[in-house]
């Protein structure tokens, strides 16, 4: 079973093709940072726009890389949310489409859930039953995941997500977007000079809240000289506490399950701090600790038609429906 999987949701057109049995055949990506960067983010029209222009010739593109024509291709997978709607509406109808035209089945697949299967990608995936901790500009979610499709929420943010505070705090301190990885740069810099608090971490309990850090790190510059040194030494102390946090929150969700194994995936899994952090972690409570390949951290094509192919294999199908939703939450897939 070859599968076509098309990652549409936000400010990056992916496309890959995953073999049921070969794994990876292949996949590629087009970033629009530079399209958004002299707006300071993200912007839905200019984004959708994009991908209308970039998603058909990316899909003619692997499809030559990998030597298929459309009739090899056994399955769609898109991206149908969460998301930017306009951005969803692109990849969903074209692979309902192509899907309609080549008469194959197509499925749906939820972005967070290619995220927390991103890492199966690897050469040595980790095995079931594991702890999930999914971190992304929108999402901060704590998982047992029992299976593919057997999942149990344990935490989640109640405000701001991980990425999305980094990237208000890059912001504040007048940094690029993207921000988080700005940010990261720029905490190499800095100095243990700033004591961050590490929220909701004086409390039982599983939930995130980053809105009061960002908060915090906007008090301290206001208050600051604003030289680079002090934004330097901000942006160190925003990701300690960062990093610190969801160390603590992982340590407790590995007992409260007694599982001994962590996979952390989603867009902010490739900052080097936090990784550090809960490898250290994890090794203090014997457990391991996985996490995708950097170019599979961010959204990506691969893990939306490796998530698919699962999904297909089990029978799993959508009817002529285009379907996306902007806001899907976690817990209904959950459910499902």
């Amino acid at each position: 079973m070859y599968v076509l999987g098309i990652e549409t949701s936000c400010d990056e057109t992916a496309v890959a093709i995953y073999h049921a049995k070969k794994g990876l055949i292949a996949h590629t990506l087009h970033s629009q940072i530079q399209t958004h960067n002299e707006y300071g983010g993200v912007v839905p029209e200019l984004a959708s726009r994009d991908h209308v222009r970039k998603l058909i010739p990316l899909i003619n593109q692997i499809l030559r890389d990998s030597q298929l024509g459309s009739s090899d291709i056994n399955g769609i997978a898109y991206t149908a949310g969460p998301g930017l709607m306009g951005a969803l509406l692109v990849g969903a109808a074209t692979a309902r489409s192509l899907a309609w035209a080549w008469q194959i089945p197509a499925i749906a697949v939820h972005h967070m859930e290619g995220h927390l299967l991103a890492p199966m990608l690897e050469k040595l995936p980790p095995q079931f039953p594991f702890v999930a901790l999914l971190i992304s500009g929108g999402h901060t979610l704590l998982i047992e995941v029992s299976g593919v499709g057997r999942y149990s929420l344990l935490g989640e943010s109640l405000d701001d997500a991980a990425g999305e505070a980094f990237d208000k705090t890059a912001k504040l301190l007048g940094l690029d977007y993207p921000g988080g990885p700005a940010l990261s740069n720029l905490a190499d810099q800095g100095k243990p000079r700033f004591k961050f608090p590490r929220p909701m971490t004086d409390r039982p309990g599983l939930d995130f809240s980053f809105s009061g850090l960002k908060t915090f790190a906007l008090n301290t510059y206001n208050t600051s000289n604003q030289s680079q040194r002090d934004k330097a030494d901000i942006a160190f102390a925003f990701q300690q506490a960062m990093a610190e946090t969801l160390a603590i929150k992982c340590k407790r969700a590995l007992q409260q399950t007694g599982l001994s194994r962590l996979v952390v995936a989603g867009g902010v899994s490739a900052n080097q701090e936090i990784r550090r952090q809960l490898e250290q972690m994890s090794k203090k409570a014997g457990a391991e600790t996985f996490f995708p390949r950097p170019e599979f951290c961010t959204d990506n094509g691969a893990m939306i038609a490796y998530a698919g192919c699962l999904r297909l294999q089990k029978g799993q199908t959508q009817t002529l429906e285009i379907f996306a939703r902007p806001r899907w939450p976690m817990n209904e897939l959950l459910k499902a």
